[in-house]
């Protein structure tokens, strides 16, 4: 049977900043198009707030920056991709202000810089409360004014391997509910983040770890998915970011007898220390009975009084408004940590290559290892514009080197798609995603969260695999074809049941405490056994398990203090 594709030479799947960025790389040479679930505008990036790093200060040096992100990463980053990162920030943060991100400014003209966790220097650029929501938009432009061909509000289902080499992927097109194939040299992956595997986060709906899973099925790897960062300062009830910027601005982290605890943990850094460390004293402050309604701390930023709010922190006071009925001007904000950032994702080396031909992956899909076993505060931003360049190039390479594939291959997988997805629709009387959902997040928040231990995690892992086995027997219910939202929730819950099944089976195995990773029966960091990347990749239906070195290099791995 033929099936006409759609063809091109690169594919980028997700138009959150990494892939804009990739393809603006590739857009001068090549044929790249952008498959996104959602309109570039409503990706993720969009809700990044505090800022983006880079050593733009007199006193600050990329060396610095090298080292604050290798120590605040629990000595697990690869040093080799740190210094990319370090010595490639300040021509980011420059690129895209040329291209017109409205920084804030100090009173002499030059780009703003406020402190964050980790950070010897003060070197979060930002533009307000709002820096993600700039730069997206600013880079969005730069695609329109290159022409890039966008596919807005297309789900993609799987990716197409033939000859051991990548060839394409097909992909729901959400409008109309038809599956079409696409033919490529080259495919990237930059679907952000797998944060709703958990009940609790400050990821976006959407962030279903879509990439990892695609990447996961086609044989390549997922590299240290265990370390999940949780964000400390989290709006009680609703989990919606509160900034670290707050922090940054000088607010307090108090309990409910009034103290300003942190002096405990970090006396050095105080609320400026890692957010791993934040996170885990808010959660012993609440364990200890010191928390409000034994839930949540407050934020305290009445002291930086009305004007600096407004100027600095507008986009927080609207959201604690809005949400919670409190204004930060009058009031402190109740917060507690939710899940917040993968550290983990494709395991690719610094452009973005993984084991599988034809394949890359950017930003947060991708584990190249940056972040290791804790991201700073404002590096986020930072690798989705420095790596996209960088892994645009090395892509554009690849795709000169090899021929188009035949789209016979893409052809087939379509139509078996649309074959899965038609039964899919006519199943009925099976069990419900949305109480498979519901019993996921809620399983991944209480036994695989801030704190772990091995009981907890093995009975996490049995309660994940038996959501498996009642996905097999799932039932989407009768719906339009047209914008078939159930649909396409369901197929990202099969997507986040692999991930949580993954990050569940990495937490099990790194017998240690490390970063975000911390284990209540293993307390102490183990660099004989466990300074190491733990590497998971998919035979058949089986998740071989495996651990590899670190690239280490000019920092020598210490105790880590703050």
């Amino acid at each position: 049977m033929t099936i006409s594709t759609f063809d091109h030479d690169v594919l980028v799947v997700g138009a959150g900043l990494s892939g804009l960025r990739v393809a603006i790389e590739l857009s001068e040479k090549f044929d790249v198009a952008i498959v996104t679930k959602v309109h570039p505008l409503r990706s993720h990036s969009v809700s990044a707030q505090g800022g983006i790093n880079a050593s733009l200060g007199e006193d600050d040096s990329w060396e610095a920056h090298a080292f604050d992100t290798v120590k605040g990463s629990d000595y697990l980053a690869d040093q080799d991709v740190v210094e990319i990162l370090a010595k490639e920030a300040p021509r980011a943060v420059i690129e895209n202000e040329c291209w017109g991100t409205a920084f804030s400014r100090t009173d002499d003209g030059k780009i703003a810089q406020r402190p964050f966790g980790g950070a010897a220097f003060p070197r979060t650029c930002y533009a307000a409360d709002r820096t993600g929501h700039n730069l997206l938009h600013t880079t969005f432009e730069q695609t329109l004014r290159k022409g890039i061909k966008f596919y807005n509000e297309w789900y993609v289902t799987s990716l197409v391997k033939s000859k051991n080499r990548i060839c394409g992927l097909t992909a729901l097109e959400i409008a109309t509910g038809e599956v079409h194939g696409f033919t490529a040299k080259a495919v990237v992956l930059a679907t952000g983040g797998f944060g709703r595997v958990y009940g609790h986060s400050t990821n976006a709906l959407i962030n279903t770890g879509d990439g990892c899973a695609l990447a996961l099925r086609v044989g390549a790897p997922l590299k240290d998915m265990e370390f999940v960062q949780f964000h400390p300062t989290c709006l009680f009830g609703s989990s919606i970011l509160i900034t670290e910027g707050a922090r940054g601005e000088g607010g307090y982290l108090v309990n409910a007898n009034g103290e300003r605890f942190m002096d405990k943990y970090a006396p050095e850094k105080m609320e400026l220390a890692p957010r791993d460390i934040v996170a885990r004293a808010i959660r012993t402050e609440v364990l200890e009975g010191r928390g409000f309604e034994n839930e949540y701390v407050h934020l305290d930023l009445r002291h930086l009084r009305k004007e600096k709010i407004l100027e600095r922190l507008p986009g927080i006071r609207e959201i604690c408004i809005n949400f919670a009925g409190v204004d930060p001007i009058d009031e402190p904000i109740p917060v507690q940590p939710a899940q917040h950032y993968s550290m983990g994702g494709v395991h690719t080396d610094c452009f973005g290559v993984t084991p599988v031909k034809g394949l890359f992956a950017v930003g947060e899909t991708s584990c190249m290892s940056v972040h290791g076993a804790n991201r700073l505060g404002g590096n986020s931003l930072l690798e989705t514009l420095v790596f996209g360049r960088i892994v645009g190039k090395k892509a554009g390479e690849y795709t000169e080197s090899v021929e188009q594939p035949d789209s016979s291959y893409v052809g087939q997988q379509t139509f078996e798609m649309r074959e899965r997805l038609q039964k899919l629709l006519l199943h009925e009387g099976g069990n419900s995603p949305v109480d498979i959902r519901e019993t996921m997040g809620q399983t991944m928040d209480v036994l695989v969260g801030v704190y772990r231990k091995s009981d907890a995690l093995e009975a996490a892992l049995k309660m994940i695999r038996e959501l498996k086995k009642r996905f097999e027997n799932v039932s989407v219910g009768r719906s339009d074809e047209k914008f078939n939202y159930a649909l396409v929730r369901t197929l990202e819950l099969e997507n986040m049941l692999e991930l949580a099944e993954v990050i569940t089976m990495g937490a099990l195995m790194r017998r240690e405490s490390r970063g975000a990773h911390w284990r209540l029966d293993y307390p102490e960091r183990d660099d004989t056994n466990f300074l190491k990347h733990s590497l998971f990749t998919k035979v058949e239906d089986y998740i071989r398990t495996e651990l590899i070195d670190v690239n280490l290099g000019k920092f020598e791995v210490k105790e880590r203090t703050y």
